[in-house]
């Protein structure tokens, strides 16, 4: 059956991430960039944390300019990737399925979630789009 299928079919390895020394500026710059949704937060390569577009879009800039530099600069002041990540994290191993991703995003709360190893190294991510990627190949 395709759902016990390893999650290695849909895992996306080759992720951008970022570590709690960047600006949050450089997430932002990523996001919009690259049409990312999710930004995982590294040291070295385990995982710290996650940083979504909905994060960013939750900052409040009233009052600042609206150029991107302006913009930029003050949230790299008021804000930091420790403070805006979630850390509360739903991981799965690397050895899960594709059945397993879906179970984890199919309430819709979350809707990426990073894969790791033993160490609690990242080994790639999971998104919503990509289970559904999944699911149109098979028709």
């Amino acid at each position: 059956m395709k759902k016990n299928e390893p999650i290695e079919k849909v895992l996306s390895r080759d992720v951008v991430t970022v570590h709690t020394g960047q600006n949050v500026s450089d997430v932002r710059k990523i996001l919009s960039k690259n049409g990312f949704h999710h930004v995982p937060v590294v040291s070295g390569k385990k995982l710290l944390g996650l940083i979504s577009a909905a994060d960013i879009l939750g900052i409040s800039v009233e009052g600042v300019g609206s150029d991107a530099r302006s913009m930029d600069g003050y949230i790299d002041h008021q804000f930091s990737i420790e403070g805006l990540m979630k850390t509360d994290l739903r991981t799965l191993p690397v050895k899960s399925t594709i059945a397993d991703a879906a179970d984890v995003l199919a309430d819709g709360s979350i809707h990426a979630v990073p894969v790791v190893d033993a160490s609690d190294e990242l080994v790639g991510l999971v998104t919503s789009t990509d289970l559904i990627r999944f699911l149109r190949d098979l028709f």
